[in-house]
């Protein structure tokens, strides 16, 4: 075996040794991410997520519409809680701020963005390190999810929530896709594709209902209350 091959392997294992003892020490911050979660949102109340874009601009039709669902939100007694950054997510906080209801967000720090929104309650803005923990308290702590257009992160989060669902590891609770021009091709292909390769059963494609108005993704939230009580998920 030549010198660099040796000196290749010998880096490969310390590096790989620092990893572990990494890993060990992560279990704390983890946990200091759960605990201050739990603590928090166990005394907001019930709630409705609200998901989207963080590319939304205040000047386009989506942002009025996430600002008008969570403002609707509010007047039935709801929380709003967001991610707490930008486009769809400042929206939803600015429509519950507007309606004098619980605005949460549950903000994530990345390299590249995002700053918290200013509509976010003072006493009401948690910050994450990590993705998983902040999918934890979205799940654990809404009533319903209404997911608006986006991205990746929000389709992340919008299967996370079908897929519990499914598996009867949470109960089900409302979930509203708003805007069916941006959906339905997603929504063919679940029942035209993924139905028919047998990888979900047809029942699995209504586990959410698809909308056009704030005033209907409202009336969906508030139909599901009027025959479940509310409860955390999990």
């Amino acid at each position: 075996m030549n010198r660099d091959k040796k000196a290749e392997e010998k880096f490969k294992a310390k590096d790989w040794n620092e990893i572990k003892s990494n890993d060990s020490w992560a279990i704390f911050k983890i946990m200091a991410e759960f605990v201050q979660g739990f603590e928090s949102l166990s005394r907001i109340g019930p709630c409705v997520s609200i998901f989207g874009s963080a590319r939304t601009k205040p000047d386009q039709q989506e942002y009025q519409l996430a600002e008008e669902i969570a403002y609707l939100i509010t007047q039935e007694g709801y929380g709003v809680i967001s991610g707490g950054g930008p486009g769809i997510m400042e929206a939803a906080n600015k429509g519950a701020q507007r309606g004098n209801g619980k605005s949460v967000g549950l903000n994530i720090d990345l390299p590249f963005e995002q700053e918290s929104n200013p509509y976010i309650d003072k006493d009401k803005l948690l910050n994450f390190d990590y993705f998983f923990v902040r999918k934890v308290m979205f799940m654990k702590y809404a009533q319903g999810f209404v997911v608006l257009p986006g991205g990746f992160g929000t389709l992340d989060e919008l299967f996370e929530s079908l897929t519990l669902i499914q598996t009867h590891k949470i109960g089900k609770f409302p979930i509203v896709l708003v805007n069916s021009d941006y959906w339905k091709g997603m929504v063919e292909w679940l029942q035209n594709t993924v139905t028919q390769y047998g990888n979900i059963s047809s029942e699995d494609v209504f586990l959410f209902q698809v909308v056009d108005t704030a005033e209907e993704a409202v009336e969906i939230i508030r139909g599901f209350y009027d025959h479940h009580l509310l409860k955390t998920n999990f």
